[in-house]
């Protein structure tokens, strides 16, 4: 279909008819091209997208795509989901028509990603390329299950990385307080590493609290919402899980902390973000504390391992551990368990101390 000149403006405009998916005809206006031939390559590409021509770009496959799984998901991860994309997929298969990538293309994209060295000298994670390379099957998969690809060129490659990452870390009580005394300096790094510690929570449900989350005289803290930052914007969205929404009771020292750090903070409002960084500012920190005090270097994630792994051996049920900390399932919580050294000898000692007392008994009745 042409493209007409708009005298007005001095740029390129496109009328047309289109038929949605529901076979009825729509007609379609758009303005300010800077050229006949980028107006024209814009009605070609919606064309194909509306019409589902697998001769498309995987560029428009993704528009498509991210357009079909937006209200399926939770916000935030449809937000991880297309910076994902838009950083480790797209430049590589932007402008590759779908039904023309090879599995050789995939290949050169998986060694590319393997090799790379990130801005710390370090490659990424083998858990994180596999995490990359499920949302680019992700993408294929839909492209063969709803718009009849014939197939998936990324099953007749092996995956990059691995599933599992390396042995779950943690800081026992005692390597937590050595740690924590090295960054103490800072008021703000201090408090955010004993509620990180001392309740488990994720780090985007601590950097998404705001005065309101926190009730000093009941001792307890909300848990509603989560904070992330992608490609310098700042996100508030729905927790992790549904089981992520809850409410949690406080030890006194922890409010005590909590209410003189909030009342240093100048010109407060209680709907304001309590912590105003990101999750790097934390990464930072971990690594100046970590250097200081001489204790090793876990990921802040793992914070959430140490805090569930420490009150599994203080004694706590599982359930009520798992409560806590918001996750979907007790078997999660269970893979903790193992962290503390095995009480396997006070169990023991524990039953020859019982049996004792019943044969004292048994003696005393004769």
């Amino acid at each position: 279909m042409p493209a007409y000149r708009d005298t007005e403006r001095g740029t390129w405009m496109l009328r047309f008819y289109y038929e949605d998916w529901q076979g009825q005809r729509k007609s379609k206006c758009k303005r300010g091209f800077k050229t006949k031939s980028e107006a024209l390559t814009w009605e070609r590409e919606f064309l194909q997208r509306t019409n589902f021509d697998l001769e498309m770009t995987f560029e428009n496959l993704v528009k498509v795509y991210l357009e079909d799984i937006k209200p399926r998901i939770k916000y935030n991860t449809y937000l991880t989901k297309k910076h994902i994309i838009d950083k480790k997929i797209l430049p590589y298969f932007a402008n590759k028509k779908v039904n023309q990538i090879k599995p050789s293309d995939i290949i050169k994209w998986q060694n590319e990603l393997t090799v790379f060295k990130q801005d710390n000298g370090k490659p990424y994670s083998k858990t994180y390329l596999r995490t990359v390379q499920n949302q680019f099957n992700s993408v294929m998969n839909y492209c063969v299950k709803i718009h009849n690809l014939s197939k998936n060129p990324a099953h007749s490659v092996a995956k990059m990385g691995k599933a599992k990452g390396k042995e779950m870390q943690f800081w026992t009580h005692d390597e937590y307080r050595e740690f924590v005394k090295h960054i103490s300096d800072k008021p703000m790094s201090y408090i955010a590493y004993e509620i990180l510690f001392y309740t488990g929570l994720r780090i985007g449900e601590l950097l998404s609290l705001t005065g309101e989350d926190i009730d000093l005289e009941k001792r307890t803290m909300r848990i509603n919402k989560s904070y992330q930052r992608l490609e310098g914007k700042d996100y508030i969205t729905d927790p992790k899980t549904e089981k992520s929404n809850r409410i949690i009771d406080l030890p006194e020292f922890l409010c005590d902390e909590l209410k003189t750090y909030m009342d240093s903070l100048y010109g407060y409002m209680s709907t304001d973000r309590i912590f105003n960084i990101t999750k790097s500012y934390l990464h930072k920190e971990m690594d100046r504390g970590s250097k200081l005090s001489g204790v090793k270097r876990i990921r802040l994630h793992d914070l959430r391992h140490s805090s569930v792994a420490y009150l599994i051996y203080l004694g706590f049920d599982v359930l009520q551990v798992a409560q806590r900390t918001g996750h979907e399932a007790i078997t999660i919580t269970y893979d903790y368990a193992h962290l503390y050294p095995s009480k396997q000898k006070v169990m023991a000692e524990k039953l020859d101390f019982e049996r004792r007392k019943e044969n004292e008994n048994e003696d005393s009745e004769d």
